[in-house]
């Protein structure tokens, strides 16, 4: 079931994340990157354009599309358009906890989860994939690499040919 997320709704709803910075939409996509990998599941972020002129868009970044809504239009107009249009309806899970756009999209067939509760999963302790450079290298990988940079250990005898 793909998943459909109201942005800036769901950035407040996270503490780790502020309205305030101007880094939190893509912050927000990177923690979806780290769920999608985790889930498999397809993810939409469907963000509210900014106060200034600024053309519609689309980006995809690890299998997350986010979509900046048109100039005088908004991500919920943006959500609401994808689920009218969809062939299967129930098929989407809208992630809000605007209560209009939740009861608009529940009207058109669609599920609705609050933003509270999915940030909160997205945030649970271990919900992100470690960092691989946060995991040791084993004795063998040590010197596996060891081998390749310096070569033979004083320990081995050269080859002989």
């Amino acid at each position: 079931m793909p998943i459909l997320i109201d942005g800036h709704n769901l950035i407040g709803q996270l503490a780790a994340l502020s309205l305030q910075d101007p880094g939190d939409e893509e912050a927000l996509v990177r923690m979806l990157v780290a769920y999608r990998a985790r889930t498999g599941r397809a993810v939409t972020v469907v963000f509210d354009p900014g106060s200034t002129f600024a053309l519609p868009s689309t980006r995809r970044s690890g299998g997350v599309t986010a979509i900046f809504a048109p100039h005088k239009s908004s991500a919920d107009a943006v959500i609401i358009k994808r689920v009218r249009q969809s062939r299967d309806r129930s098929g989407w899970l809208v992630i809000t906890s605007d209560h209009e756009l939740a009861a608009t999209v529940s009207r058109l067939g669609a599920r609705v989860q609050s933003a509270s509760d999915f940030a909160q999963a997205l945030e649970a302790p271990g919900a992100a994939p470690p960092d691989w450079r946060e995991k040791p290298l084993s004795p063998d990988q040590v010197e596996d690499w060891l081998a390749l940079f310096e070569g033979p250990s004083p320990a081995e005898p050269p080859d002989s040919e």
